[in-house]
């Protein structure tokens, strides 16, 4: 088992999980984190400090698109093993449904 991230962290990109992570398996979007499910320990410490609960185990049904999505970004993007400053505008889009449209597959900024 392995954990994820889903659908609520797009365009709220809080990164406080990151920092918690013991082994860095985060890597960073333009408007998203992933976690790279070959890395991560399955040792859930992140699930809490997700404030939009947008962090899931891999063995629920619908999350078996989220890991494939996961694993191929966490390819492309940078690791990143320090929190950053959430986006501006995040709390709004806290809640917000459907935002997978909003994705951007652009690498997060160095």
């Amino acid at each position: 088992m392995t954990h994820i991230v889903t659908e609520p962290c797009i365009k709220c990109k809080f990164m406080d999980c990151v920092d918690i992570c013991p082994v860095d398996c985060f890597f960073e979007g333009a408007n998203m984190v992933v976690i790279d499910p070959d890395q991560c320990i399955d040792c859930g410490l992140c699930i809490p400090y997700c404030p939009v609960d947008a962090i899931k185990p891999d063995t629920a049904d619908e999350t078996q698109p989220w890991v494939l999505f996961n694993r191929m970004y966490a390819k492309k993007w940078p690791k990143i093993v320090n929190k950053k400053p959430e986006p501006s505008d995040a709390e709004q889009w806290v809640g917000v449904a459907s935002k997978k449209d909003l994705f951007d597959p652009s690498p997060g900024n160095q």
